[in-house]
């Protein structure tokens, strides 16, 4: 079956009844070993993380913002292969490189001017697709890039709150 197959039943639901296209997803860190480490459990799958070498971790497992990058990288490619699907791009292959700038004095508070958080980000398409013309790269990469929900939410951000339960 194919994606706009796949697609259709969803649209033509999410159209009828917009409640149904709403989504909530969760992930949970819990206690590590170390007070450098967690695991990351998402529901369908634990992946282990640790704070990056430069700020005292172990450097063995992805750091949070190895994960970031990682999460931008994965909807970034799996966007444009499915707009390229459905735009009827002929796409041999893409990849996806993201690359992120940190200082690590603001995280580890040694200067007050430096900010905690990447500073800038870059996000390298690899398209192979020697078929396609200019103006269907063109549009793949205006919808893969509109679409991306990961990018989107970076560009625009949303409100975030904070809770604390102690027990």
């Amino acid at each position: 079956m194919d994606l706009k197959s796949r697609q259709a039943p969803l649209k033509e639901r999410y159209r009828a009844e917009a409640a149904e296209a709403l989504i909530t997803l969760k992930a949970e860190a819990r206690h590590g070993e170390t007070s450098t480490a967690c695991a990351i459990d998402i529901g369908r799958a634990v992946y282990e993380a640790q704070a990056h070498a430069g700020v005292g971790g172990p450097g063995t497992a992805a750091c949070s913002g190895d994960l970031l990058l990682g999460a931008l990288a994965a909807c970034a490619q799996i966007t444009c292969q499915m707009v390229a699907e459905s735009q009827g791009v002929p796409l041999r292959r893409v990849d996806v490189t993201v690359e992120g700038d940190l200082d690590l004095r603001g995280t580890l508070g040694i200067s007050r001017h430096v900010p905690v958080g990447f500073a800038a980000i870059r996000t390298r398409f690899h398209i192979d697709a020697p078929e396609a013309t200019d103006e269907q790269i063109d549009k793949l990469r205006r919808a893969s890039e509109a679409y991306c929900t990961v990018l989107q939410t970076l560009k625009s951000a949303p409100p975030i709150e904070t809770e604390w339960d102690r027990t």
